[in-house]
């Protein structure tokens, strides 16, 4: 049996919690700053119920087998308060958060050999402090090494599945390319269905596609039909579906902004390329939360 801690056990860290507490192979520690007494994550299978409370202070925490990361993008410093407990005896650190910074981000708090950096895939929704919904299939992608294939086992027997790959610049290039276009709900705050006016879908692919000439010059390999692809993936969701950008700022809190769209305008002035629509869309995010 593995223990596992979950740091940020909002609507990804929740729902991977609970799986996890599902095998009945894991124990899991879930670490947050709002103390709960557990989740429920309502799938399409039925709800899976955690009955963990959520430790609030780093002092409490045990040594444990593996850190989970699901904090949000910004919140580093945070997460990292954790570190010193639950890694007491070196446990890897999987780095599941959105961007391609996964690495740089947590470079400052954790040994490169102990960071897992990991993509997900994961359509959840926090519907209030105890409840996620999760509206679809939860798929991860880590490297194929040994850190990933020990993290990948951890979820054997779930309904969530990871896939190993030896090219994670592209996989995260990927996923940054699709999670760039939803930066228009939340200007908008309007759910995925907005997606549908065919105006808003041209300025998608003009995200995408700066998107795709930075990522190409990061090294990653990405195929001109990602732009279509990704048009499609938003069509088809939930017209009422609500990206994390979208919700954040509908909240009121801060957004991942940077490590998105942010992210797309900073390396490709590294590389002298112009991003003018996520610039744009980085600019106008940013005005808008001020208000």
């Amino acid at each position: 049996m593995a223990r596992i801690a979950i740091v940020g056990p909002g609507a990804i860290g929740g729902s991977l919690a609970a799986w996890l507490h599902q095998t009945g192979r894991h124990e899991v520690v879930l670490c947050g700053r709002r103390p709960l007494s557990g989740l429920q994550v309502e799938t399409e299978a039925g709800t899976v119920a955690l009955p963990t409370a959520v430790l609030t202070r780093p002092a409490e925490a045990p040594a444990v087998d593996w850190i989970v990361v699901a904090t949000k993008t910004y919140d580093a410093a945070g997460a990292a308060a954790w570190f010193p407990a639950l890694g007491a005896t070196g446990a890897p650190v999987a780095i599941v958060q959105n961007g391609v910074e996964h690495r740089a981000r947590f470079a400052p708090y954790v040994a490169a050999d102990r960071l897992v950096p990991v993509i997900a895939d994961l359509p959840a929704e926090r519907v209030d402090p105890q409840r996620i919904r999760q509206r679809g299939p939860g798929l991860l992608t880590v490297t194929d090494d040994a850190h990933g294939r020990m993290f990948a086992d951890l979820f054997t027997g779930t309904a969530i599945t990871v896939t190993l790959t030896d090219d994670f610049t592209s996989a995260a290039w990927r996923k940054l390319c699709l999670n760039a276009a939803g930066v228009i709900s939340a200007l908008l705050l309007q759910p995925a269905g907005v997606m549908r006016d065919a105006a808003l879908g041209d300025v998608a692919r003009d995200l995408v596609r700066e998107g795709i000439a930075v990522g190409r010059a990061e090294g990653a390999v990405l195929a001109d039909e990602l732009v279509e692809d990704v048009i499609v993936s938003y069509r088809r969701a939930p017209p009422d579906a609500v990206n994390s950008l979208h919700a954040d700022r509908a909240a009121g809190r801060p957004t991942e902004i940077d490590a998105r769209n942010g992210a797309i305008v900073r390396f490709g002035a590294r590389h002298g390329l112009p991003t003018p629509v996520n610039r744009m869309a980085v600019a106008l995010l940013a005005a808008l939360s001020a208000r």
